[in-house]
C-alpha cells in the first residue's frame, strides 16, 4: 500500500476532542442474542458488498482494465471471501464475530488494502511509514476495526468530503488514524462513551471496534482537525515482528 504522502504529518495535526471512549461491556452479547445477531449482521454487509462491487467491475467489458488492474481486483476480492468465510466459520462455532479467538498475524499495509479500497480513489487519502506498513498485527480483528471506521467515515462525512487513513509506529505504539472532513458531534461522542450501542445500528460499528480493540490491548481516540475534520484514532501495542 503506497501512501499519497508521508504518514507522520496529518498525526502531528491531532486535536484532542474530550473524554477517552470507554470500556465497551464484554457481557452485552451475552445477555443480549439479537444484539450478537445485529453484530454479525454488520460485519457480514462490507465483505458482501465489497465482493459485489469487485465482481461487477471484473464483469464489465466497459471498464478499461489492465491485466495488473484485474490481478489486484482478483487479490481484493480473495481477501474479502476469506474474510467472510472467517465469520461465516465463527458464528457456526456458535462463538460470534467477536471472539477473541486466535488470530494470525500479517504486516500492516496487507490488511490495510482492502479498507482503503473501499474508498473512490479521488476521495483516499493514505500515508503510511514503512515501519508501521510492515508491523505485524492480528489480521482479522485489524481489518475489522479499520474497515468499520472507514464506513463511517464514509457515512457520516460529506459526501464528497476526503477520507484518509494514516499509520506510524512510535514510542506509544502503532498508531492508525482514520480522518473525514464531518464534525465532531455530539452524536459521536455519545457513541463513544456507550457501554452497549443503542437499538437499531445507531453507534454499533464504533462500539465493536471498541470491542475488538480490548482484545489486544488496544484503545480508541478522538480528535478534532483543524480548520476542519474528525479523526478516531486506533492504539495498538506492538507485536513482536514474526520469524
Amino acid at each position: 500500500m503506497r501512501g499519497r504522502h508521508g504518514g507522520r504529518g496529518p498525526l502531528r495535526l491531532l486535536r484532542w476532542a474530550g473524554p477517552e471512549p470507554g470500556p465497551a461491556d464484554p457481557a452485552a452479547l451475552d445477555t443480549d442474542p439479537e444484539l450478537l445477531l445485529r453484530v454479525l449482521c454488520h460485519e457480514f454487509r462490507t465483505p458482501v458488498s465489497a465482493l459485489t462491487s469487485l465482481t461487477r467491475a471484473l464483469a464489465d467489458e466497459r471498464l478499461p482494465l489492465t491485466g495488473d488492474d484485474r490481478r489486484a481486483i482478483t487479490a481484493l476480492a480473495h481477501e474479502q471471501a476469506v474474510h467472510l468465510q472467517g465469520l461465516l466459520r465463527d458464528a457456526a462455532a456458535g462463538t460470534g464475530a467477536l471472539a477473541p479467538a486466535a488470530d494470525p498475524a500479517a504486516p500492516l499495509a496487507q490488511v490495510l488494502r482492502g479498507a482503503a479500497a473501499l474508498v473512490p480513489p479521488h476521495r483516499r487519502l493514505t500515508g503510511v511509514t514503512r515501519r508501521a506498513g510492515s508491523c505485524p498485527v492480528p489480521r482479522r480483528r485489524t481489518r475489522q476495526v479499520v474497515t468499520n471506521l472507514v464506513e463511517n467515515a464514509l457515512r457520516h462525512g460529506p459526501a464528497e468530503g476526503r477520507v484518509g487513513i494514516h499509520a506510524a509506529l512510535g514510542r506509544c505504539g502503532l498508531r492508525i488514524v482514520v480522518t473525514d472532513e464531518g464534525r465532531v458531534d455530539p452524536p459521536l461522542v455519545e457513541a463513544l462513551r456507550r457501554p452497549a450501542p443503542g437499538a437499531g445500528a445507531s453507534g454499533l460499528g464504533l462500539w465493536i471496534v471498541r470491542r475488538l480493540l480490548a482484545a489486544d490491548g488496544g484503545r480508541l481516540r478522538l480528535h478534532r482537525l483543524r480548520p476542519r475534520g474528525v479523526a478516531l484514532e486506533v492504539v495498538l501495542p506492538a507485536f513482536p515482528a514474526t520469524g
